[in-house]
């Protein structure tokens, strides 16, 4: 039986493969493409090539690429994802917003992240489900971005329902640099990293950086951060091994929303009052993160063998004030969330070529484990100072995930994917302060999968998916009797929730230079995740449904231009008709990027957030916004390079994030439903200079 088709998807899906081999890729960051042996040298830009993944919506994102854009923080990293917006409601030290296929992810729920093969997304978390803090990523480590969406992929697990990303790191450097960049408002940044063999076959990479700014804010950001890695790697793309330890801090304060009310007035208590003003000066946090990981692989005849470990302590102290004087007039309603956890994984995947009733096939079988041991506590607090306990809980919660996938070629034409995925959640609840909060809960998932691919016609295929994915719910909330502030009684949750999902996609290469991709997709929600501002938290409610339409497109007219179109609708209700609050309506990005014309390079971005409803029944909407970012370069000498970032081109006032709640500033005689907004930074510059070495 020939293994023609199957072989044609190793070629042109060179794009994450051969990379895949060069890194050592970890356990966990799977594509949906065979393993391949050839080297093929790759060319940075999305690499989504007809015959190279089993969804529209699948692809791999270059380092090249990432190079050409600015990016205002880490985190925006995934805005080269299609349909992915990146925002931020509080100070840069804070786990951003993310905004995906009509979802408000919140800080991460729903997206699932990987970074150098270990997870991003924290379970019962202090501030919010999922919380994916990327604020420690390096992005001059990273080699490529892997990303998918919907529910229809059998190694991606929770917090995958809407999409995934595994970002991977680079094992060793061209060459070592080092680069500072200087910016408007106290903004410097400078990072050094290189890589040489230390032993035959042995390589070490070291990267460390260190960043301060302050902001547009009235209150200084005073944000400072602290970052490095090293990585210890060795062996060939067919067998080796890589370890990495990783250390991250940052402290920061944080002009939080603010009502619209104040900011049309122009006043408070008789002092000027503007778009970038604080009412509580001390709001803001401190984070840490440090990890060791280690990978190891082995591709031969038999097949790919990937396997690896990690280890994690993280905190986080966060304080935050979204409604001022509401419930405690006195003192003001600041809010201290804590979080100390340790984390530990071990994920493991075999894959193999084979033949199924005289049908090319390949099978991939996974495990993947992941233990949280976790302290997290609520606390009002004045000016970081604190005033009364709300709950204090420790948590031990444990994920066991099993996958199984088969991929065979059962016509020249048509390929298909099944998959079969079982995962087991465990959590135990210490509850502190009030023992009737505290207990066990667990929960199993079944999740099928299954695609279907036809193609090429004409360098054209159609793809089909279907999947059931899940998020885990808060561990507090399955086990809760009495809400800890009222006494009232109160429903637990289900440890996990189900998904259901459907797409239907074409990619095409039929015009020369253009690659276009559209899919139609659809995905429910037995429950979700609802923002409650004057809580500051969120809280699960009754199902949803949301259906949408992608079209993705990179245009090269000529070798020197590249064009990246993306644009995204959805449509999100909650079962009884309602809206679903801050879920965008639309999403846009368009880029143009010059590149090679002699030492000169430039990119050009506008960026798009539709409008959205703000509250159930649609009679308050956000404001749309477009921004438009810069950036241009210029190459001198051998090894020098000269960047200019220009973030709000035109110096729109707009806003990164839009709510609807009540709230009380001091001096109101009873609370006010409004408009609260944390306004997109003014146009400002970074300059960076590039050494190298």
């Amino acid at each position: 039986m020939s293994m023609k088709s199957l072989k044609f998807r190793k070629k042109v899906g060179a794009a994450g493969l051969a990379l895949c081999a060069a890194s050592g890729l970890a356990a966990g960051q799977h594509t949906a493409v065979a393993a391949v042996t050839e080297q093929v040298e790759i060319t940075g830009h999305y690499m989504n090539a007809v015959g190279s993944s089993d969804a529209a919506s699948q692809g791999v994102i270059g380092a090249g690429l990432l190079r050409s854009r600015p990016a205002q923080r880490p985190g925006e990293v995934l805005e080269f994802v299609p349909g992915m917006i990146v925002t931020q409601h509080a100070g840069d030290g804070k786990a951003n917003q993310y905004f995906l296929r009509g979802f408000n992810l919140d800080h991460g729920t729903d997206f699932a992240t990987r970074v150098a093969g270990m997870p991003v997304n924290m379970p019962t978390h202090a501030h919010g489900q999922g919380y994916t803090d990327l604020n420690f990523l390096l992005p001059e480590l990273v080699q490529r971005i892997e990303y998918r969406k919907g529910p229809y992929f059998a190694a991606s697990g929770n917090f995958s329902s809407a999409g995934a990303a595994d970002i991977v790191y680079r094992t060793r450097l061209d060459a070592p640099f080092a680069s500072v960049t200087l910016g408007e408002n106290g903004y410097r940044r400078g990072v050094a990293a290189g890589s040489g063999e230390v032993a035959p076959g042995i390589s070490l990479l070291g990267a460390v950086e260190l960043m301060r700014n302050d902001g547009p804010w009235t209150v200084p950001e005073d944000l400072q951060r602290s970052n490095a890695v090293v990585t210890l790697s060795g062996g060939t793309a067919a067998q080796g091994f890589s370890a990495s330890l990783m250390g991250y801090d940052a402290s920061w304060t944080s002009t939080d929303q603010i009502p619209q009310r104040l900011i049309d007035a122009g006043t408070f208590q008789g002092q000027p009052f503007g778009r970038f003003d604080s009412l509580d000066p001390s709001a803001g946090g401190t984070t840490s993160r440090y990890s060791l990981s280690s990978e190891w692989h082995r591709r031969d005849e038999a097949g790919t063998t990937l396997v690896s470990a990690y280890a994690m302590r993280y905190r986080l102290d966060l304080y935050s004030n979204f409604t001022y004087a509401l419930e405690r007039p006195d003192t003001g309603d600041q809010f201290n969330q804590r979080d100390r956890r340790s984390v530990y994984g071990f994920d493991a995947s075999h894959a193999f070529e084979h033949t199924l009733a005289g049908l090319a096939a390949r099978s991939e079988f996974g495990l993947q484990l992941r233990h949280d041991r976790i302290e997290v506590g609520l606390f009002d607090t004045q000016a970081r100072q604190r005033l009364a306990t709300t709950r204090e809980d420790e948590v031990q919660e444990t994920l066991l995930g099993v996958y199984g996938e088969l991929t065979a070629q059962l016509t020249p034409w048509l390929r298909g994917v099944a998959g079969l995925r079982a995962d087991r959640l465990r959590a135990e609840v210490d509850a502190l302060t009030l023992a009737a909060n505290g207990g066990s809960a667990s929960d199993t998932q079944w999740s099928p999968k299954l695609s279907l691919i036809a193609g090429p016609f004409a360098k054209t295929e159609l793809f089909f998916n279907a999947g059931r994915g899940f998020h885990s719910n808060d561990a507090r909330g399955t086990t809760a009797a009495v809400d800890p502030k009222t006494g009232d009684a109160v429903d637990k949750v289900p440890p996990l929730v189900a998904s259901q999902g459907m797409e239907l996609g074409l990619r095409t290469e039929a015009l020369p230079g253009l690659q276009s991709s559209i899919a139609l997709w659809q995905l429910d929600f037995d429950s979700e995740l609802v923002y409650i501002g004057d809580a500051g938290a969120t809280e699960a409610s009754s199902g949803s449904q949301r259906h949408g339409v992608e079209w993705n497109n990179r245009w090269t007219p000529v070798p020197w231009l590249l064009v990246d179109a993306d644009f995204a609708w959805s449509h999100a209700r909650f079962d009884n008709g309602d809206r679903i609050p801050n879920a965008l309506d639309e999403v846009a990005s368009v880029a143009v990027t010059a590149r090679d014309l002699g030492p000169w390079s430039a990119s050009l971005q506008w960026r798009y957030l539709g409008s959205g409803a703000l509250i159930e029944d649609n009679s308050v909407r956000s404001l749309s916004s477009l921004t438009t970012n810069l950036r241009l370069g210029w190459k001198f000498g051998r090894h020098a390079e000269l960047t200019l970032d220009v973030f709000n081109l035109f110096d729109r006032e707009v806003n990164d994030i839009q709510y609807f709640y009540e709230s009380r500033v001091p001096g109101e005689a009873a609370g006010v439903e409004d408009r609260h907004v944390h306004a997109a930074e003014p146009r400002n510059f970074r300059l960076t200079l590039r050494v190298g070495f």
